[in-house]
């Protein structure tokens, strides 16, 4: 008999913002692969039999391809296992889901998909902000800041993103904000547009800096740090309790 797979977002590094069904799966599973920035307190929801897999990547570290991490669920799922593939923030979204979907599919494992809260909407909440605002904030946009080669994607939509009146999330973008925020101020956004930089978020390292979009451009050209990250920038970017 082959093995059923829970795709579950582990949401963004709280434990308590996990979802139920999510902490069922996992105390079910009898392996679970998950992502480094799932790892930590959320992995005391497993069971005390589960099998534990880090196959989790961070840039500038030595990570299991992409390829690997596919190969192990589909192993897995054929072995009959319980597996879970537990994935920070919701899988959906910049998760690479699609491709271990794919790989489930080519060897016909049934599969589901639970979402989490994504860390972008963990973000907002903790800087006290809301995404949109009636008339100056209509639209949400999420962008990655980096392609597969680690550097700015080539075919962004930069007068989208230079839009003054869109709530834009920037995801794994401190190495490139530099270059970003160089088009972004030539396609017609102001440098002095607010914007916030969540770092670690929902997480005891926790750090959110509101600033501007041309500050932050200036301090990550010296330094980025190493914490996962987030950048929110346009007209709601300066409210809140920071």
């Amino acid at each position: 008999m082959t093995g059923f797979v829970s795709f579950v977002g582990a949401g963004p590094g709280d434990p308590e913002l996990i979802t139920l069904k999510g902490v069922d799966r996992m105390q079910r599973a009898d392996v679970i692969l998950f992502d480094d920035l799932s790892a930590g307190p959320i992995l005391e929801h497993a069971g005390k039999n589960t099998d534990l897999i880090a196959v989790g990547k961070r840039a500038g570290r030595t990570s299991p391809k992409q390829d690997e991490v596919s190969r192990l669920l589909v192993q897995h799922g054929l072995a009959g296992a319980r597996v879970v593939r537990l994935k920070s923030g919701d899988g959906g979204l910049f998760g690479r889901l699609e491709e271990e979907l794919l790989a489930l599919r080519a060897a016909n494992l049934r599969y589901e998909i639970i979402p989490g809260i994504a860390s972008a909407f963990a973000a907002a909440a903790a800087a006290g902000i809301p995404l949109t605002r009636a008339m100056t904030a209509r639209r949400v946009q999420f962008v990655t800041g980096h392609d597969q080669t680690g550097g700015l994607p080539e075919d962004l939509n930069m007068p989208a993103l230079a839009d003054p009146g869109a709530t834009t999330v920037v995801f794994m973008g401190k190495r490139t904000f530099p270059l970003l925020v160089k088009a972004l101020v030539e396609h017609g956004l102001p440098r002095d547009t607010p914007a916030l930089l969540a770092q670690a978020v929902s997480t005891p390292e926790q750090s959110l800096q509101r600033t501007t979009i041309g500050a932050l451009s200036d301090q990550l050209a010296q330094t980025i740090g190493s914490a996962p990250a987030l950048i929110l920038y346009g007209p709601l970017a300066e409210l809140g309790n920071v």
